[in-house]
């Protein structure tokens, strides 16, 4: 039954409501069309009864569209746009993306009302059971769980009830469907294995088959082929069977032949080709294809002339749970046409070309695939183009397949589609199925989607539904009925260039089409504006009209200038849009960016009129300018134009209308000069509106002169040489049309030079670069010239830069081969006297600047040199003189040049290096830049001494001495000899300086003058100054430091030792004394606190350096020269303590207390500690008094002698244990059984028992392979001693793969193929009953060179760091924290905390 498009509306918008929730509902709230014609109650009555079943009634469809009594209904698109307000608040100005992809509704999804209803009325009345599969081909068939097969005809009437309740109990539910090409038979397969063939002409029982297959599986597919006489079946035991139905003698009979067994992959899919009525011909077909998927691969076979597997194709790596799926279509490929097998599991399609090549085979070709983000359970083909798949989700995506585009998504739940996984799971029979092929069954349907024609049913449980493709038109009206009109216009411009998808019921060759798809876009556009006008809110606040078309307009205007139509534009649409004040102005603003564009060049008078006073009265300036010099003029009001853009300062739209509409290029000029001239004149400065408009007024007259219209395109041809003439004209001109008495002559020149000099005189340079035998234009240069000269030259108005500027474009213009002007040479030499004043100190670097220029132009412009020399001297023009003395060769000079320039004096030793490196100077000229850099050599040096420096060693090398004895003062020869000798030891090694020793000697001497804490490190990386003379000079200057560091290196270890002692006496003499006044004055102030603390600052870096020093000599001392060092050092330290008195002598005493333990610390490991105490008790400070002034000593030496035992023992204790750990893992991995890979030898490949009547040795090693010890011996794997048990074997397999080469020559190689234990095991046969005994016997398991070496490899593997480096490490860094005396006396339970050994990985 049908329905008028409004009780459509009304069920469609019913069904997204719930409407046994609301009470009443407000139809302006919801948007509720009005319904004209409410629904019939026998509408009403014609719904499903069911509740779950919420499908909403619109179209009509699918298998005969004039006769089928269909109920369709619109399932909710996942990928199409939310019908929402179209006049929200938030939406943004819309603009048409050609880019976006708009598809619409592809595909009209129907539910078969009579067919559902039937289905549920048999399951009710007749207990036909639940639908379990369907096949749909001229008629559709569905088969129920109680074994029956209902058929309907294309008007969804049952024609045929086939079987009966009694053949469904006996043979199960109905599990798989099939019908011929011409629907005159029906094959049916049921859970219990048995097949029946129907006649469809009268309901006759034709065949029942139940022996084509092994018993106890069901039928999961059943498929005729193009051939009537044969079909193929699939069972649940994976295996596949062809069934010959033949007819002798009146009886009918069917021969089953096995094509796949399952036992050698289980398959659950099948898809034989069958071609549409136009392929019947095809060539491909002779071979009967049949496509079958099992669970790891695809086959291809044919059945015709003679089974043969064509192809192959194994999946890639997917979830088990995923369904297979083939699918056929013939594709026309390169003007071919050709079968595609469409394939997949999981979440990837393949494709599979397969044609047929003149040879006669058949040549399978992989074309390119695609993946989806979900597991697909359902694959088919509707068109050609497009496919059709269903997700594990329910969810159906049609797809491009050229493209890959997912064009809709569409939500199956609502369907509740039918799954076969009772049958996959052979339930009928008892469960007999792999647990594999039971997983897949899981989301199975093959049964219940069925494609024919274009047209794809699916089944569910309680309807049947079928899809189709919309036509073209069809999409667009969808669009159009949820008010989507942008999309549907998109989608309609698709349709017109060819881009859309899934097209159908376009025809004709391309115009025809465009010119089909033209009209019904200019329909939908009528509709948009009448819908977006009906819309329009009647009140509220403007922005929200505005938004409202906003959305509207740009996408009219759009559409109508890409369709070319734009008299329905500006006619027909806007004489609509104009009715709206708001719409009217959204379209006149919309038309900017077109205009701007070049889309739009003409406009009607009437809407350039409507343009303009918007615009204007709106404030939108820039805008209307913009559009102006984009139009054409003939659509301008010319005089009303100009006022308007005159009054609002629009000078880029006045030229043009001026240009353009009346071809006047020199009213513009006048007009602007008029405004800017008076300004300059009175030398006012100028605004910035005046600075736009002269550098407009200047591009304006660049471009009339080039021949190029303002602001953009071209001056038309014929009149290029008369808009130019006209422009030279006016510029020359000797006063303006309004003059008065007071004005000077040529105002428009002098008004240029004024506001603009060096713009202007570009503008006339790139303007005479095309003056070529043009006798006017040459006349007008001239004259140009001539006026130049005349304003500026003696005009106190212009800067020197000006007047520069001027006679630089002269010189340049002069310089030209082809020159004609004529300059009065004199002028030139004004401009120097002017430029060269000494007494003018203004705008000095521009001055030189301009003139530097005017010489760089050379060739016209001829100064006597002299002259300007003296001038630019007098004017201090360092770069004048720079420039002529290179010109005459006088490199010298420029020395001098660089160094009197204070801005360019730290660039003289770039020149000077450049100048002597390269080649093109004369040795003599090199030579007069040398005596003139020794000359200024302290000028040189004193400007940057290490730039001087690296001058010298590249150039100076031979007078480093004259250059020494020039440098007067010693603080800038230590700058210079520093830097010298620094580069000398850096980049510049591979110099060669003369008296090199004299020189390090004399920086050295230098540096204990100026800087004494860089000697260290100057001794440390310098090697060339000698060691004698070295330590008189540090002796002279008591840098006691650097001269223990020269005696040291010197070998004199006492004497450097005696250097630092001093040192530290005075140190502490000074901090006696220091204490000594602290005590007197009887008061310590801040200063005297930081002087005492920057003294024992001071004292503990004495000692500290003096002990690193004790112990860096005592590595090659004996005994008692250890103590010639170590005891002086602890008598001083132990002496100065009962000197310290005063405020501070607390503090004082206990820093002398701590430095001297550190000292005990440090000598005790050189020093017996007797011969310590000794010295201590030898003392005279503690040789009289009690012991306790000493029992700290003693107790730390003590603590020291306890700490060192018990360390010892640790480590002694830690290293036994390791090795005892060690060897027995070792031991324990020796003998541990072995256990072989495999039972056979992997030589002869073999049982190891070859005959059970005969004993044979086995030998097995620790990689796991096992072999005869014939096979071994044969190989030549042994080496090692002869005796039996001494023999020691390899591996064959493992020494092949490691490369070694096997035979008794090869140098043994210990691997894990070679084993430490090297089992034999003797079998033998005692009787034929009996069992074989096996015996075996040990290699004596010893240890060769080699397998030592590999043992300390394994023990150094897996030790890790050893452990008495960790606790030495410890121990000194407690040494150096003075961590051994922070042991409290009486500590005896010294405990080390250990990590626990390593963990041995076998």
């Amino acid at each position: 039954m049908s329905h008028s498009p409004d009780s459509h509306s009304l069920l469609s918008a019913s069904s997204q409501l719930n409407l046994m929730e609301v009470d009443s509902i407000d139809d302006k709230e919801f948007d509720i069309p009005q319904v004209d014609t409410p629904p019939t109650l026998e509408s009403i009555l014609n719904e499903l009864e069911d509740e779950e079943e919420p499908f909403v009634l619109e179209d009509t469809c699918i298998l005969n569209t004039d006769n089928m009594d269909a109920h369709s209904c619109e399932t909710s698109s996942l990928a199409s746009s939310d019908s929402g307000d179209p006049t929200h608040l938030k939406r943004r100005k819309r603009t048409v993306d050609m880019s976006s992809t708009v598809h619409g509704c592809v595909l009209r999804h129907s539910l078969l009302k009579g067919i559902s209803a039937q289905i549920v009325s048999a399951a009710d009345k007749v207990d036909a059971g639940l639908p379990t599969a369907i096949t749909v081909s001229g008629v559709i068939a569905v088969g129920t769980s109680h074994g029956l097969a209902l058929v309907f005809d294309a008007n969804q009437a049952l024609r045929l009830c086939l079987g009966t309740k009694t053949t469904g109990a006996e043979f199960g539910a109905v599990s798989a469907l099939s019908i011929n090409h011409d629907c005159s038979r029906l094959l049916c397969g049921f859970a219990k294995g048995q097949i029946t063939m129907w006649d469809l002409a009268n309901g006759k029982l034709l065949r029942t088959i139940t022996d084509a297959h092994p018993p106890g599986t069901a039928i999961l597919h059943v498929k005729f082929t193009d051939d009537p006489t044969i079909a193929v079946c699939n069972d649940s035991g994976g295996s596949v069977f062809e069934l010959a139905f033949r007819r002798v003698m009146g009886m009918r009979s069917c021969d089953s032949r096995c094509l796949f067994s399952g036992s050698k992959g289980e398959v659950c899919c099948i898809e034989p080709l069958r071609s549409p009525l136009d392929f019947r011909d095809h060539p491909i077909t002779h071979y009967s294809l049949l496509a079958m998927a099992s669970l790891t691969k695809i086959l291809v076979i044919g059945l015709k002339p003679s089974l043969k597997v064509w192809m192959t194709f194994p999946y890639n790596k997917s979830d088990p749970s995923s369904v297979p799926q083939l699918a056929w279509q013939f594709v026309a490929v390169q003007k071919m046409v050709n079968p595609v097998l469409a394939f997949c599991k999981g979440d990837t399609v393949h494709f599979l070309l397969v044609k047929k090549e003149e040879s006669g085979t058949i040549h399978v070709i992989k074309q390119r695939q695609f993946q989806l983000s979900c597991d697909i359970i359902s694959l088919s083909w509707i068109n050609s183009r497009t496919l059709v798949l269903v997700d594990s989700h329910e969810k159906l995506h049609v797809v491009d397949r050229p493209s890959q585009e997912v064009l809709e998504t569409l939500d199956l739940e609502q369907v509740q589609l039918v799954y076969n996984s009772r049958h996959f799971k052979s339930l009928a029979t008892g469960g007999n199925v792999s647990q594999a092929l039971a997983l897949v069954g899981e989301k199975a349907c093959y049964q219940s989607v069925s494609s024919y024609s274009g047209q794809i049913v699916y089944l569910g449980t309680k309807s049947a539904h079928i899809m189709t493709l919309r036509n073209w038109r069809e999409r667009i009206d969808c669009l159009m009925k949820q008010e989507h009109f942008v999309e549907a216009l998109s989608l309609a411009w698709s349709f017109h260039e060819g881009a859309a998808k899934a097209v159908v019921g376009l025809y004709g060759d391309s115009l025809k089409r465009k010119a089909v798809v033209s009209d019904k876009m200019i329909e939908i556009l009528f509709q948009f504006a009448e819908h977006a006008l009906k819309k329009c809110p009647e009140q509220g606040k403007i922005q929200v009209m505005e938004q409202h078309f906003q959305d509207v307009v740009p996408v009219l205007v759009d559409y109508c200038l890409l369709l070319q139509r734009a008299d329905l534009l500006f006619n027909q649409l806007y004489s609509r849009l104009v009715e709206n004040m708001v719409a009217k102005a959204v379209f006149l603003e919309s038309l900017e960016s077109y205009i701007v564009a070049d889309r739009v060049g003409h406009l009607t008078p009437a809407i350039m009129r409507d343009l303009l006073d918007h615009y204007h009265s709106n404030g939108m300036m820039d805008s209307l300018e913009r559009c102006i010099v984009h139009l054409d003029v003939t659509s301008l009001d010319i005089q009303q134009v100009v006022q308007v853009c005159w009054e609002n300062q629009l000078y880029d739209a006045m030229i043009y209308v001026f240009n353009s509409g009346t071809n006047d290029y020199i009213t513009p000029m006048e007009k602007l000069f008029a405004v800017i001239g008076p300004t300059l004149k009175e030398g006012r400065s100028l605004t910035d509106e005046n600075v736009v408009m002269g550098n407009k007024l200047l591009v304006y007259i660049s471009c009339c002169l080039a021949g190029r219209a303002y602001p953009l395109g071209d001056i038309p041809e014929d009149l290029v040489v008369q808009v130019k003439n006209q422009v030279f004209d006016f510029l020359i001109r000797l006063h303006s049309a309004d003059s008065s008495e007071e004005e000077e002559v040529f105002p428009f020149i002098r008004t240029l030079l004024h506001f603009d000099t060096r713009e202007f005189l570009n503008v006339l340079a790139m303007t005479f670069e095309d003056f070529k035998n043009d006798k006017q234009a040459l006349e007008y240069q001239q004259r140009i010239v001539d006026i130049l000269l005349q304003v500026m030259v003696d005009n106190p108005d212009f800067t020197p830069s000006q007047v520069g500027g001027l006679f630089t474009f002269l010189a340049r213009q002069l310089a030209k081969p082809d020159n004609t002007l004529f300059v009065n040479r004199k002028l030139f030499d004004q401009v120097l006297e002017f430029l060269c004043c000494p007494d003018d100190d203004s705008r000095h670097t521009e001055r030189q600047q301009v003139l530097l220029e005017l010489l760089q132009v050379g060739g016209v412009v001829q100064f006597n040199e002299e002259r300007l020399l003296m001038l630019a001297e007098k004017a201090k023009f360092y770069q004048i003189c720079e420039f002529l003395y290179e010109k005459n060769h006088q490199y010298d000079m420029i020395i001098d040049c660089y160094l009197n320039d204070p801005l360019r004096k730290w660039e003289i030793f770039n020149y000077i290096h450049n100048l002597l490196s390269m080649p093109g100077y004369s040795n003599e000229e090199k030579q007069r830049v040398k005596s003139k850099v020794l000359k200024h050599i302290r000028d040189v040096v004193t400007l940057d001494p290490s730039k001087s420096a690296d001058l010298v060693l590249f150039h100076f090398t031979t007078e480093v001495q004259q250059i020494i004895s020039e440098l007067q003062d010693d603080q800038l020869l230590f700058n210079f000899l520093n830097c010298l000798l620094e580069s000398r030891e850096g980049p510049h090694s591979g110099s060669i300086l003369p008296q090199e020793g004299d020189l390090h000697e004399l920086l050295l001497d230098l540096m204990c003058r100026f800087a004494p804490d860089q000697l260290l490190s100057f001794l440390h990386t310098s090697q060339h100054y000698r060691l004698e003379e070295a330590i008189q000079i540090t002796q002279k200057h008591h840098c006691n430091e650097a001269t223990a560091y020269l005696l040291e290196t010197k070998g004199d270890v006492r004497g450097a030792f005696a250097v630092l002692l001093e040192t530290l006496k005075e140190t502490l003499c000074a901090l006696t004394a220091e204490s000594d006044r602290g005590a007197k004055d009887g008061r310590c102030d801040e200063d005297e606190a930081v002087r005492a603390e920057s003294m024992l600052m001071k004292l503990k870096e004495s000692v500290n350096d003096i002990i690193v020093f004790c112990h860096r000599s005592c590595q090659g001392l004996d005994q008692k020269q250890r103590e010639v060092l170590w005891f002086p050092l602890l008598d001083t330290m132990m002496a100065s303590q009962k000197q310290v008195k005063g405020l501070n002598a607390k503090h004082t005493s206990d820093v002398l207390k701590e430095l001297t333990m550190k000292v005990l610390n440090a000598m005790s490991s050189f020093i017996s500690l007797p011969a310590i105490i000794q010295q201590i008790l030898q003392d005279p400070v503690y040789g009289k008094g009690k012991l306790a002034e000493i029992q700290g000593l003693i107790l730390g030496m003590l603590d020291t002698f306890n700490y060192e035992q018990t360390l010892l023992e640790t480590t002694t204790n830690l290293l036994n244990y390791d090795l005892h750990w060690s060897l027995a893992h070792l031991r324990a991995a020796v003998t541990r059984g072995l256990h072989p890979r495999q039972d056979c030898c992997n030589i002869c490949l073999q049982q190891y028992k070859r005959r059970q009547d005969a004993a044979e040795e086995i030998i097995v090693f620790s990689c796991g392979h096992l072999y005869h010890l014939q096979c071994l011996q044969q190989k030549d794997c042994v080496w090692g001693c002869a005796s039996e048990l001494q023999r020691q074997w390899r591996c064959y397999k493992c020494s092949a793969i490691h490369g070694g080469r096997v035979g008794p020559s090869t140098e043994p190689k210990r691997g894990r193929s070679t084993s430490l234990a090297q089992t034999h095991v003797t079998s033998a046969r005692q009787d034929t009953g009996a069992s074989a005994l096996r015996k075996k016997v040990f290699a004596e398991a010893t240890l060769d060179l080699q397998q030592e070496q590999s043992w300390d490899e394994i023990r150094c593997l897996y030790r890790g760091p050893s452990r008495l480096s960790i606790l030495s490490e410890v121990s000194h860094c407690h040494e150096k924290t003075g961590s051994l005396f922070s042991v409290q006396p009486g500590t005896e339970s010294f405990q080390l905390k250990l990590s626990p050994p390593p963990l041995f990985e076998e």
